[in-house]
């Protein structure tokens, strides 16, 4: 079912539409808008990232989840970075060929890559454009290892690549699980299909040979905490070897579609989770600097990290393994040395 038009105003324009009370805003339709990008590989230079080169054949996502940080990119489309962000996606539909150009030319050639950092490579529109295949297949030909992050239960469809990947360069897959129960989940991630369904790909994966893990991203307080121990649980039954734990990030205008969404849906909880947020931010709602933003402070946040490590120690996940101090942060990759993309040495937790 359409949500109603509802996006913060955008900060690069001068003005925004206020709906009159008695109208309200009208029902958003999907609207795809075909680009050729010039470019598709991505240059990440943040030390909370595991990998050097991110590849994103879409802009924007289906999925819709109410906290996702990418939506604070639609606005530099001109777009807003609420249900603008869910039904208003770009589709970078020449992706492979560039993608295979930059390769040839020698860029990030044999080294780990990314699909996708920002939006999900396997949202519905997938299904139509196989963009996310076809650019894997290039990666493939080029045996460069692959890291996956998604929510989708469509990556399943490409195992039989992504296991021959495994063998050649190296391929990995993280399903993101980061709420158990399928109403809430549905509440939060309207676009995305059931945890049931993600852990079944973890599955169907794992069976196949391709080394899958589970990501609990975001960890919002007050709300999914609890649901830890079930999340990891389902993922060692569903073949996952390794996890990583993220606190939920408020930047810029994602605050705003957040907050509201919460209220929305759980209303008895928002103050509680806004407030917990608050304790683990230090008075704020996101912490925008490198070495921090992934994770919080406090006794709370103690908790729920001791809560994570000792349950991947009963589950045997490699993550459970790290070390005090670095057990909630990713470990970077090496640019000079082409990687093996183990789930342990892609995310440390």
């Amino acid at each position: 079912m359409a949500r109603p038009v509802s996006n913060p105003p955008n900060r690069f324009e001068p003005t925004h539409i206020e709906w009159a009370d008695d109208l309200g805003p009208p029902d958003a339709q999907l609207q795809v808008f075909e680009e050729r990008a010039k470019s598709c590989l991505t240059e990440n230079r943040s030390p909370d990232m595991p990998f050097r080169f991110g590849l994103n054949p879409y802009r924007g996502c289906q999925h819709a989840c109410a906290y996702c940080y990418a939506r604070r990119s639609h606005p530099f489309l001109g777009f807003g970075a609420g249900t603008d962000f869910d039904k208003k996606i770009v589709v970078k539909v020449n992706a492979p060929d560039v993608l295979a150009g930059e390769l040839r030319h020698g860029k990030a050639r044999g080294q780990l890559v990314s699909v996708s950092g920002i939006t999900d490579p396997y949202q519905p529109l997938e299904a139509r454009y196989t963009l996310t295949r076809r650019c894997l297949e290039v990666l493939e030909r080029f045996e460069n290892p692959v890291a996956i992050i998604t929510k989708s239960a469509l990556v399943r469809r490409d195992a039989e690549i992504l296991a021959r990947m495994q063998k050649v360069a190296g391929a990995s897959v993280f399903l993101s699980v980061p709420i158990f129960d399928p109403e809430l989940a549905r509440a939060i991630e309207p676009g995305a299909p059931t945890p049931r369904e993600r852990f079944a790909a973890m599955a169907a994966l794992s069976e196949a040979g391709v080394e899958t893990g589970v990501a609990i991203a975001p960890l919002i307080p007050g709300l999914n905490e609890s649901d830890i121990p079930r999340i990891l649980e389902a993922a060692q039954r569903a073949g996952a070897r390794s996890a990583f734990l993220s606190l939920l990030r408020l930047p810029g205008e994602v605050r705003e579609v957040f907050e509201e969404r919460l209220r929305e849906c759980v209303p008895g909880k928002a103050k509680k989770v806004l407030a917990a947020l608050h304790e683990m931010r230090a008075g704020r709602a996101n912490e925008g600097a490198f070495g921090e933003r992934m994770r919080g402070h406090g006794a709370r946040w103690e908790s729920i990290s001791q809560l994570f490590d000792t349950c991947c120690r009963r589950l045997g996940f490699e993550s459970g393994e790290a070390g005090q101090e670095e057990r909630l942060r990713p470990i970077g990759i090496d640019p000079n040395k082409r990687p093996q993309a183990r789930q342990g040495e892609l995310f440390r937790e």
